[in-house]
């Protein structure tokens, strides 16, 4: 996985590129009407239930664009919120909190979806052990900003993206040769390029499994791919603890849980990402 200060920087980066594409040479609305010494207070205001995320985030947004904002936080990251629930007040300049505010409210509001959903699919796994995980199927730009909000959910992120973790799906094998070649290939790269990433990969049927076990020691995880319930109880039986076990394909809130009790130890979801609908927050002058 990515370090906290590559974390850092991503998270920097998506708030710096934002705002030149939202503000560009002037926030002209509010130049107009509002002196540039005028002081005010705002309020996040929650219309909707489920799961807060984002409150680092938009105290880094309203920094970033005036450091004078002062930030009264009532609500934390991971918080369960409802309708009428208040998370927090900034104050200061009225033309910087203007500035930041539809940044704030739209990553507020794409994270707290996303945090509601994973920890709707975290408690469907409760007592199971088995974790949920995201994937690459993220929004581009803003990658940093929806792993994040899955880690406030209570999910784990798998790979930030290619170049952290080795990840051997059906294409790469195909276009290897084949399962061993695939592995055999991979280690050789690392190898020479004194990279210490693990791998990943994925099978299509039991027999990929078994020829994928012939070099499980360079094997961190085996993602079982679209495999029915009684077919990923054999691969979790054949891997044994040579290998983690994952299971991805099509897996939803009615199969998650049957999947889970195959014995895996992670299910991996794009839908974390890629299918939420925004969690409705305003932020109001008071």
């Amino acid at each position: 996985m990515i370090s906290q200060e590559q974390f850092d920087k991503e998270i920097q980066g998506i708030i710096k590129n934002a705002i030149r594409e939202d503000v560009g040479d002037g926030d002209h609305s509010s130049l107009a009407c509002i002196p540039a010494t005028a002081t005010g207070k705002a309020k996040l205001l929650v219309k909707d239930e489920g799961i807060l995320a984002g409150i680092a985030f938009a105290k880094a947004v309203f920094h970033h664009v005036d450091a004078s904002l002062e930030i009264e936080t009532l609500l934390e990251d991971g918080a369960s919120v409802k309708y009428g629930d208040i998370a927090f007040y900034v104050s200061g300049s009225s033309q910087s909190i203007l500035k930041a505010e539809r940044l704030v409210l739209n990553a507020m509001q794409r994270m707290s979806a996303i945090a509601t959903k994973t920890k709707f699919f975290v408690d469907l796994l409760e007592g199971t052990g088995t974790k949920i995980l995201d994937t690459r199927k993220t929004t581009p730009g803003i990658r940093a900003l929806e792993k994040w909000a899955v880690k406030i959910g209570g999910g784990e992120n798998h790979r930030f993206a290619l170049y952290d973790m080795i990840m051997l799906k059906d294409n790469h094998i195909d276009f290897a040769g084949g399962v061993t070649k695939a592995i055999l290939k991979t280690v050789h790269y690392l190898k020479e390029t004194n990279r210490d990433l693990k791998i990943i990969v994925e099978a299509r049927s039991l027999t990929e499994i078994e020829e994928i076990l012939e070099n499980h020691e360079h094997v961190y995880r085996i993602l079982i791919d679209n495999f029915n319930y009684e077919d990923t109880r054999k691969a979790v039986k054949l891997i044994g603890d040579k290998c983690l076990t994952e299971s991805s394909g099509g897996i939803n809130e009615k199969t998650i849980r049957e999947y889970a009790m195959c014995g895996v130890d992670y299910i991996s979801s794009g839908a974390l990402t890629h299918s939420v609908y925004n969690l409705d927050l305003s932020l109001k002058a008071v």
